[in-house]
């Protein structure tokens, strides 16, 4: 089975709305749209965009105040799913669930159907600077073009969790991210390359570029969306399928072929996903 993926360079900049909000999401969805992909990725924390509106005295909101936009976010982003016919993986969202705040990533299937998954590591950032609390469990979604996984930013840094979701049957894991440093990009770029080529799967990524001067902890964006393979023979050379340009607001845009992914892991020049050692690591299921 082949689909076209595209992912979002986000460029996050100070608006006066919520409209403007959804004028600048629905010009990425429509580009998307125009390339006739299937999914289209957003980054992490790119809702925070709505933060720099501000109060009726002028400041910004704080972190405290994104989870009042929710209702007006999947209102949103599931009418352009359905506008469009397309699955939107709304990079993330923060919400409050009884009193807490949590970093969750939101699929909008093109039925109307939201799923979601909470970022399951926190950095400690996120911790001491917005209080943000660890997603429980991970969960994988069925979809009529296979089934993906959501893991935000941190997460991908973690091999068990990525092999959790290929051992439950993942084979495109969706990684929005949001990296303030090259030393940030790097670590969730370096690693989102390792976690394909050992569970030969395909990775999208993507981060926010741009800043919010008036918002605390989104003032530094650096970011760039690529789409990763395993690295065989019928992939290219250095596992990019398509990357874009650091820190330009822009969408990329590629082919999954799922058959290729099969291909290599029955007949690669190396088998990493069938060679695992489960009689002496487990799959962590």
């Amino acid at each position: 089975m082949k689909f076209r993926v595209s992912a979002v360079q986000y460029h996050l900049h100070t608006i006066q709305s919520f409209d403007d909000f959804a004028h600048q999401s629905e010009h990425y969805i429509r580009t998307a749209e125009e390339f006739e992909a299937d999914f289209v990725l957003f980054p992490e924390f790119f809702t925070t965009q709505l933060m720099s509106i501000g109060d009726d005295q002028g400041k910004a909101l704080t972190i405290h105040d994104l989870p009042d936009f929710t209702d007006r976010y999947c209102e949103l982003f599931q009418g352009f799913a359905k506008q469009y016919n397309i699955h939107i993986i709304g990079g993330t969202h923060v919400i409050r669930r009884e009193g807490k705040l949590y970093n969750v990533a939101h699929l909008f299937y093109p039925d109307g159907r939201i799923a979601e998954q909470a970022k399951i590591h926190i950095t400690p950032s996120e911790i001491s600077g917005w209080n943000m609390g660890a997603g429980e469990g991970l969960e994988v979604f069925e979809t009529d073009k296979g089934t993906i996984a959501m893991l935000t930013c941190y997460d991908i840094e973690f091999p068990e969790i990525v092999r959790m979701a290929k051992a439950k049957g993942a084979d495109v894991i969706f990684c929005p991210s949001c990296t303030d440093d090259r030393h940030g990009f790097h670590r969730v770029r370096y690693t989102s390359h390792a976690r394909a080529i050992e569970n030969q799967v395909y990775v999208v990524l993507t981060g926010t570029v741009g800043s919010l001067p008036t918002v605390d902890l989104m003032r530094a964006n650096f970011g760039q969306a690529a789409i990763i393979t395993p690295n065989d023979i019928p992939f290219p050379p250095q596992g990019l399928l398509a990357e874009g340009e650091l820190n330009h607001d822009m969408l990329i845009t590629a082919d999954l072929d799922l058959d290729l992914l099969y291909q290599v892991r029955e007949k690669g020049s190396v088998t990493t996903w069938r060679d695992r050692r489960t009689d002496l690591y487990p799959d962590w299921e």
